[in-house]
């Protein structure tokens, strides 16, 4: 609350804009990032539980009344007509997942659930967006390369000599294009995990523990940017000087991070601003690992789920190293980080117990 309080006078101080990139912001987030994640926790509740609880009921239910496969193979046609098949798969399996939520609970049931997922869906939100306004002030406050060289330096001490920069650039001659091109997914959709751990905790544990995740969550983003006004940095590909002519321009990762760069400095320099956009230049500590993290705690009672997120999880770690957005200090900070904030909501949690 005090965040929120303090955010007026400390923009208006600064000539900031207290206002967003509302429509990239909401379709981004209640559309998109929705749908994604409402598919990968599908896909984790397929591995993680018997298909007595899963599969079984809705085929016996679809076998049962033929008409529904024919509806869905409609639905499917349309969709791959307008979006293509990657998103005309996904929104069925969505729309088949939520119909099938509708027929066990009944309208009063699915009604609980949506409100159960949106409560903490809707405080992520509010909060993401109260973390984006903060990390624009510390940008205009704090020279945001500050410490690039420190933990470079530290990097160097931990690899004996080598450097992330040095290990992409050895990547980048060893591998096919290809490789790459997986790790953007990788790395762009951690956020997907988020998005599933909302909706897993939230219907199978109760609102409660939902708002629970995202109160560590938004705890580790506020020591994040603690860290970031302390240390600020912005990455390897900040700091390596080849690292423009050396990166591939047609991977989406050349362009956010040049633009990052650019944008950091037109803040640094007071270069006004319109919209708080979706920016984000913390690099200490990594939340791209704090947050996953935070989800196999959260998530930890279903094994096999967790097998699966610790597999994704090791690809995540190389794709934030080889992609360099992140100093190898910066995944051990986000370590730390994620142990503080689920220490400090376990804690509270067993004393309210």
């Amino acid at each position: 609350m005090c965040l929120v309080t303090a955010l007026v006078p400390i923009t208006q101080r600064l000539h900031l804009p207290l206002n967003f990139e509302w429509k990239r912001l909401v379709i981004a987030y209640w559309a998109v990032l929705a749908a994604q994640s409402i598919f990968v926790s599908i896909l984790l509740s397929l591995i993680a539980m018997p298909p007595s609880l899963t599969i079984h009921p809705l085929w016996q239910r679809y076998r049962r009344q033929p008409i529904r496969f024919v509806l869905v193979l409609l639905f499917l046609a349309v969709l791959l007509w307008a979006f293509g098949w990657i998103k005309a798969l996904l929104l069925t399996v969505d729309v088949i997942a939520i119909l099938e939520l509708y027929e066990r609970q009944g309208r009063v049931g699915l009604r609980h659930s949506l409100v159960a997922v949106g409560s903490p869906g809707a405080y992520f939100f509010a909060g993401f967006l109260l973390v984006l306004a903060y990390n624009v002030v510390i940008v205009s406050v704090r020279y945001p390369f500050a410490y690039d060289a420190v933990f470079n330096a530290a990097d160097r001490w931990i690899f004996r000599g080598g450097t992330v920069s040095s290990l992409s650039h050895w990547a980048l001659q060893t591998f096919p294009l290809g490789l790459f091109r997986f790790l953007e997914f990788i790395y762009f959709g951690m956020f997907w995990q988020i998005g599933a751990a909302i909706i897993l905790a939230s219907l199978y544990y109760g609102r409660a523990r939902g708002m629970q995740f995202i109160g560590t969550v938004l705890l580790a983003y506020y020591l994040a940017l603690a860290g970031f006004y302390l240390w600020p940095s912005q990455g390897p590909y900040y700091l390596c000087a080849a690292h423009f002519s050396r990166f591939p321009a047609t991977l989406q990762t050349y362009s956010i991070e040049k633009f990052l760069i650019s944008d950091a400095q037109r803040l640094w320099n007071h270069v006004p601003i319109h919209r708080i956009s979706t920016d984000y230049f913390i690099a200490f500590p990594c939340m791209h690992i704090a947050q996953p993290l935070i989800v196999l705690w959260f998530l930890r009672r279903w094994k096999r789920m967790v097998i699966v997120l610790c597999a994704y999880d090791v690809l995540l770690t190389a794709s934030i190293l080889l992609l360099e957005f992140h100093y190898f200090v910066d995944i051990l900070g986000g370590v730390l980080v994620a142990a503080i904030a689920v220490f400090v909501t376990a804690r509270n949690d067993e004393e309210r117990r």
